[in-house]
């Protein structure tokens, strides 16, 4: 075994064979930046683009369209007793986002499936947090989405990589990583696994809003077609990602005495500002009302 006890500079042994081993490395790294083939360069490039701004559709008429870009947000923990609030802060609002792996993130050229999501504390819209509303069934872009209508959730083109949010009923090989639950991810393919349907939050008014168009900025459910559970925000375990610690999404339903869904299971689907391209619906201050006495 041939080990350096001199300084390169130090000619010994076979020293031009060095020489020229040095030189060869040096050209491939100067070449691999030139090109931007470097692995750092790559990481670099693909945070920099899943975490560019986007731009959320602003609805017009108040409903959710196909084709709008949208954020998906839990609302975040709503009712806490002020004695616990201390003890255990309660749950804040977190967005669907994509959740890169680190392996792949240091060699791919763009977001591809299948890849994982997580709920992200981050509710500045970009890339890794936008998704479209993508018809499954035939209907226009533009035309309303309605309760109990199948459709698609994907993510935007470009570095996103225009993957759909999929699930399956759990198994052995195909689960939630720390939950064991029923795995949600983004896929290349669309199928039956990888439809939604809205649903009102409220059980007593589901029937009642079947057929009708699904407002935007209001609370609702996302049932999954195939397996009939509802995508859910699991406070109770984190993930590690490349962007912090974030709590891991699932599809199942969680019932509290009444049989109606926990805010685990509420999601609001977020739209531009129409008075500010700088922040998302979601920020809009409540309106201040003058009471007259």
């Amino acid at each position: 075994m041939s080990v350096r006890t001199y300084n390169p500079s130090v000619r010994v042994g076979n020293w031009n064979e060095d020489i020229c081993l040095e030189e060869d490395l040096l050209k491939d790294f100067l070449g691999k930046k030139e090109k931007g083939e470097l692995l750092i360069q790559k990481s670099h490039n693909l945070m920099h683009n899943i975490l560019k701004k986007s731009e959320l559709t602003v609805t017009t008429d108040g409903f959710v369209h196909f084709g709008d870009v949208v954020m998906l947000v839990n609302p975040g923990q709503e009712t806490v007793p002020l004695s616990l609030q201390q003890i255990e802060p309660p749950r804040p609002a977190t967005s669907l986002s994509i959740n890169i792996d680190e392996h792949k993130m240091h060699t791919a050229c763009q977001v591809e499936g299948p890849c994982n999501v997580s709920a992200s504390k981050m509710l500045n819209p970009s890339a890794r947090n936008s998704f479209v509303i993508t018809s499954v069934d035939g209907s226009e872009n533009g035309s309303p989405l309605k309760f109990g209508q199948p459709f698609a959730i994907s993510t935007t083109g470009g570095y996103a990589g225009n993957l759909k949010l999929f699930s399956d009923h759990a198994r052995f090989n195909l689960s939630a990583k720390k939950s064991r639950q029923q795995i949600v991810q983004l896929v290349d393919e669309v199928n039956y696994l990888s439809t939604w349907q809205v649903l009102a939050y409220h059980p007593q008014h589901r029937l009642e809003f079947e057929g009708r168009p699904v407002p935007a900025n209001t609370m609702l459910l996302l049932h999954h077609n195939k397996t009939g559970e509802k995508l859910i925000v699991l406070d109770k375990h984190t993930l590690r990602t490349p962007f912090g610690r974030e709590f891991e999404v699932s599809a199942h339903t969680v019932l509290d005495t009444h049989k109606a869904e926990k805010d685990n299971n509420h999601w609001v689907f977020v739209s531009g500002n129409p008075s500010d391209d700088v922040t998302t619906h979601f920020d809009r201050p409540e309106p201040q009302v003058d009471f007259v006495h």
